[in-house]
């Protein structure tokens, strides 16, 4: 019996021991929106999936009535904690000045370092379903005062406040106006920087490192996403932006997560999709 329970406890202690050394050879980031089908299933089980795959981060975006894929933010955390993945960013498109304190406080007991705006908050974004375009009313100033508050906010609850973009801030508006810069020249960088998306940046035509250059360290996480010769999302490595020079500027962006994120899979598997993005990542030389 006791021979029985000697083995017993080593055997755990050897599959704990496997487990620990895979999770310590992950690296990496992985935005959930990219697999938030299977999310909606099952999020425990994906999210082991995620784990198993090499990934190491995590982004959500899946915030609804106080709970994140319907786990409350203190379960959400725990689970997170028992398959060795850490919660740093969450997307939450719905925040708003009233509630801002909600929000933030349920995102930092998650274990949230960053609170990124996704899209311009407050009803203030557009989407043509003719044109298939993204863009925005109530003018660039107020984006920048809205963030400029939500940012205080954040601060005030121990979070820092992103703004992750798209292609339509990187094109003048109607008022001439090119709105990423706006917001990089009037957003006070003690309470509000940004989460470059470098697919998007690359779609409107504009250069991620020249970004770097003019307005260094301000650029705290990257959403890495490919992009194939039809300007279609594709997985990381596999496409056409040229990941190796865009890292090789990584310490002057500022960034200090980066996230694999593929808004479409096109008839792949997204947990499949996120393995060949990862295998991509360790490639180009992101650790």
């Amino acid at each position: 019996m006791i021979q029985k329970t000697f083995r017993t406890i080593v055997f755990a202690i050897c599959i704990a021991s496997t487990f620990n050394a895979t999770s310590q050879n992950n690296f990496g980031g992985l935005a959930l929106y990219t697999v938030r089908d299977d999310m909606a299933t099952n999020a425990k089980a994906t999210l082991k999936e995620v784990a198993d795959a090499g990934y190491k981060n995590i982004e959500a975006a899946g915030y609804a009535n106080g709970m994140y894929y319907g786990l409350s933010p203190k379960e959400f955390k725990a689970y997170l904690k028992s398959i060795q993945l850490r919660p740093i960013s969450t997307h939450q498109s719905d925040i708003a000045l009233d509630n801002a304190e909600t929000m933030f406080a349920d995102a930092k007991a998650a274990g949230f370092k960053y609170f990124v705006v996704p899209i311009p908050p407050m009803g203030l974004f557009t989407y043509d379903t003719a044109t298939q375009t993204m863009g925005m009313t109530g003018g660039t100033a107020n984006l920048s005062e809205i963030l400029n508050e939500l940012g205080e906010k954040a601060h005030k609850a121990g979070l820092k406040l992103l703004y992750h973009n798209h292609d339509f801030e990187f094109k003048k508006d109607g008022d001439g106006i090119v709105p990423i810069d706006y917001l990089l020249e009037h957003c006070n960088p003690k309470y509000v920087n940004f989460q470059m998306d470098l697919f998007w940046v690359t779609k409107a035509g504009a250069d991620p490192i020249a970004y770097f250059k003019r307005y260094p360290k301000r650029f705290k996480a990257w959403h890495v996403k490919d992009m194939d010769d039809e300007g279609k999302f594709a997985p990381v490595g596999t496409g056409n932006i040229n990941f190796t020079k865009i890292l090789e500027y990584k310490k002057m962006s500022g960034m200090k997560y980066y996230f694999v994120e593929q808004d479409q899979t096109f008839g792949q598997k997204p947990l499949d999709v996120i393995k060949i993005s990862h295998k991509g990542l360790k490639e180009i030389g992101f650790k």
